[in-house]
């Protein structure tokens, strides 16, 4: 359930738009999302979602519109906003241990390692165990699976205790099992620490039984709800422009007649 406080919205956009390069991105969103919301991103490849995040995360502007992110405008470096990228270069991190990687989003913006200290070392440990990682803590981060680096890389953006998640495709490289896993260990940390999530996914269906709203951008649209008022015949087919359609099967939903 969404928790019923919502006196300051995580996320609000009113009346903006995007336009980057002179190409429209998106026209005229409007989004709110309370805080404790788990949300879901989705849409068709170049829909926006990307650049969605970034403009929460305070590396773009709106060419028009309102935005606030936690009842402000956003800016970088914000350490109440944790951020999970889509890409990012592991080979620089093969020879560290698990640990050290958590460490970097406690003190990665200096220069070398941060000094240890018990305070440090008890918050990382904190933090393992809150993502089930400390019994491979000390393995070399070349030696993990897909799913324990996952876990590792939730435990970055989450070590600075963030009121915001923001999660770009983190299930893209897992398979069917460990993705389970991560969405369960996500939606467990939504709701007891009460953070608002939004995760960017071309795959709806694992996060059904978990997620609040799906916020949906498609030619330059959006639509924010359930998922059962969102990804539906109507409302997708509005969207695109074209006729589109929702079928339900095995309590899983698939769109038919879109890149999805």
């Amino acid at each position: 359930m969404i928790p019923s406080d919502r006196s300051e919205p995580s996320i609000q956009l009113t009346h903006v738009s995007i336009r980057l390069g002179g190409r429209s991105i998106q026209e005229d969103m409007n989004v709110s999302l309370a805080p404790g919301t788990f949300a879901a991103l989705l849409g068709p490849n170049g829909a926006g979602k990307s650049t969605l995040l970034k403009l929460l995360l305070g590396l773009l502007k709106p060419s028009s519109g309102e935005f606030r992110v936690l009842g402000r405008l956003p800016r970088t470096g914000n350490r109440d906003v944790g951020y999970l990228p889509q890409f990012l270069n592991m080979d620089s991190m093969n020879a560290l241990r698990a640990r050290d990687v958590v460490g970097f989003g406690l003190d990665g913006h200096r220069w070398g390692f941060g000094f240890p200290n018990r305070t440090r070392e008890q918050k990382l440990d904190q933090i393992l165990d809150e993502v089930d990682a400390r019994s491979f803590s000390r393995a070399s981060f070349d030696q993990l699976s897909g799913g324990e680096r996952q876990r590792l890389l939730l435990a970055q953006a989450l070590v600075s205790d963030p009121k915001l998640l923001l999660l770009d495709e983190p299930l893209a490289s897992l398979d069917i099992a460990h993705a389970q896993e991560v969405i369960g260990l996500i939606a467990r940390i939504c709701r007891t620490r009460g953070i608002t999530v939004l995760l960017v996914t071309h795959d709806v269906n694992p996060l059904l039984p978990h997620i609040d709203q799906v916020l949906y951008l498609a030619n330059g649209r959006s639509a924010l709800g359930r998922p059962d008022e969102v990804i539906t015949t109507e409302v997708l087919t509005q969207l695109y422009g074209s006729r589109v359609e929702v079928v339900s099967a095995l309590n899983r939903r698939f769109v038919v007649g879109a890149e999805v």
